[in-house]
Formats: structure tokens, C-alpha cells, sequence
């Protein structure tokens, strides 16, 4: 594990990651959406931004969740549908 420093916000913080490079983009993600949520509303506290940024990123993370979710249900289904199609070909030839 290493450790590596990451700004967020105008702070830097200590973090250790198996992954150098994930965990910058990580907080490259996070301190653009502080960003972006401080630009829409200046005068809020830091805690007020802290709390939409955690309620946006995990929004993204649960449609992004949601939508794998349903791709995996399609894949599945049409695995279950070309399965069912080559045992049907299979019986025809008698094998």
C-alpha cells in the first residue's frame, strides 16, 4: 500500500491506496464536484458543500449501480435466450 497526498477542496489529505492512479481520480471526481456544487451556491458552509457533494456522488454511484444492474439482467436474459435457441438446434440434429 502507499501513501500519496491528494488536494480536495484547497486542503490536502494523507491518504494510503493499492492504486495510485484510481484513488487521484477519485479525488480529482470529488474536488470537481465540490467545485461545481461551491460555484452554484458561494455562501454555504464547508459542511453544507460536503454533504451535497457526498449526496451527488452517491447519486451517480447508485444510477450508475442501477444501470449495470439492468445491462447484467439484458446480458443474462439474452445468454438464457441463445442458450435455449442452440439446445433447440442441438435436439433437431440429434445430438
Amino acid at each position: 500500500m502507499k501513501s500519496l497526498r491528494v488536494k480536495i477542496f484547497g486542503s490536502e489529505y494523507p491518504l494510503r491506496s493499492e492504486d495510485e492512479e484510481f484513488t487521484q481520480r477519485v479525488a480529482t471526481y470529488v474536488d470537481q464536484m465540490i467545485e461545481r456544487i461551491h460555484e452554484k451556491i458561494p455562501d454555504q458552509p464547508p459542511l453544507t458543500i460536503a454533504v451535497l457533494t457526498a449526496l451527488n456522488v452517491t447519486e451517480d454511484m447508485m444510477k450508475d449501480r442501477e444501470k449495470s444492474h439492468i445491462v447484467l439482467q439484458n446480458v443474462n436474459g439474452e445468454l438464457e435466450r441463445m442458450s435455449r435457441h442452440l439446445s433447440d438446434v442441438m435436439d433437431d440434429t440429434g445430438e
